[in-house]
């Protein structure tokens, strides 16, 4: 059984793995972060990107690296939910219903252009990716823990396409997009594949599902302050006001956006919270949960450039878990009973003055 891990240690380990996962997808540290942050915040990732960016390819060596079992569906038109789910059939060897699990009883899981089957279809997974089960002929099922879906979706192909109902979209913890690699990236990436004579580079098993599972329960040590709650809450507040947005975000968008801020401060290898991190989370963690008004397609507007935009109007809270842990300490020290009355009168004077100018 893994021992508990502290903050720190877990940060460690999510670097190492990450590091692992950048031995195959190149140049893109800052997607790879994030779909790390959801691992970590125990969520579900949506990749929405153009083909052939490696979105496959992502999702397969998170789960290498992460020592998770992986299986991929490939979502098209004619998929049906018990594809997906599993179906029972028939034994003629002992004559019963046996049921046959399908490929979500998996660790992670690459839902592949999800957007190509039918609601129907989509819908199948929505109680696995919210409670960890399936329900199949009256019986329920618990998934292999931990379990995380990595959906991708093509946004330029629409033919043939089924749109994720809010929400599903709902139930994805972020969203990103990769993008195309820089051109001094993309050169080093088909040097690695000459050097290494060899398709896709090997990686090796950074933890195992036991540790993933810790690593997710140390998220619950890291501090949030008082005040980082009422921003997360102003972000919220903003985004269901905003002149420009139909639909704003669920109270399930400010659990995510905590929870994503969270796993950024153990990157960062802090087991406390900073705006810094709510505003590094706040795109990927609630774009792609309000709804904008139908004339902003033809002004090129997304919902992006929305949160991006709150994320510099909203004010930003001055106090931070650091500074309050530094008070405390400074209470302990004018408390202490050993201190003689005069040194104990001097750290109570020295920051009256600047007050009393004020």
């Amino acid at each position: 059984m893994t021992d508990e891990l502290t903050p720190r240690q877990a940060g460690q380990r999510a670097r190492s793995v990450l590091d692992e996962v950048e031995r195959a997808v190149v140049g893109k540290r800052q997607a790879l972060e994030l779909v790390m942050m959801g691992v970590l915040a125990g969520g579900h990732v949506l990749i929405e990107d153009l083909p052939g960016l490696g979105k496959t390819l992502l999702a397969r060596s998170f789960a290498t690296a992460l020592g998770l079992d992986f299986t991929r569906i490939q979502f098209t038109p004619d998929l049906l939910p018990s594809d997906v789910t599993g179906a029972p059939f028939y034994d003629q060897r002992t004559g019963e219903m046996v049921f046959r699990p399908g490929p979500v009883f998996t660790q992670l899981l690459l839902a592949d252009e999800i957007n190509r089957t039918p609601p129907k279809t989509q819908a199948a997974l929505l109680e696995a990716m919210a409670e960890g089960q399936t329900t199949v002929d009256g019986v329920t099922r618990q998934l292999p823990q931990p379990f995380v879906v990595i959906a991708t979706e093509n946004p330029i192909e629409y033919e043939g396409t089924y749109t994720l109902p809010e929400a599903q979209l709902d139930r994805f913890l972020l969203r990103t997009r990769m993008g195309y690699l820089p051109a001094e990236d993309e050169a080093a990436m088909l040097k690695r594949r000459l050097e290494r004579g060899a398709p896709e580079a090997v990686l090796a098993p950074c933890t195992d599902p036991a540790e993933v599972l810790a690593m997710r329960t140390s998220l619950e040590k890291v501090e949030v302050d008082d005040d980082l709650l009422n921003y997360v809450i102003a972000l919220i507040t903003a985004t269901r006001t905003h002149p420009q947005v139909q639909v704003g975000a669920s109270p399930r968008g400010g659990l995510a956006l905590v929870q994503l801020a969270r796993a950024h401060a153990v990157l960062r290898d802090r087991d406390y919270v900073v705006p810094e991190d709510v505003k590094a989370v706040a795109v990927a963690g609630l774009a792609h949960r309000i709804t904008l008004r139908p004339e902003l397609w033809v002004r090129r507007i997304s919902s992006d450039d929305i949160i991006a935009g709150l994320v510099q109007s909203v004010p930003t809270p001055r106090t931070t878990p650091n500074a309050r842990a530094g008070q405390q300490a400074s209470n302990q020290t004018a408390s202490a009973p050993t201190a003689p009355a005069n040194t104990a009168a001097a750290p109570t004077k020295a920051p009256a003055a600047p007050d009393a100018g004020a």
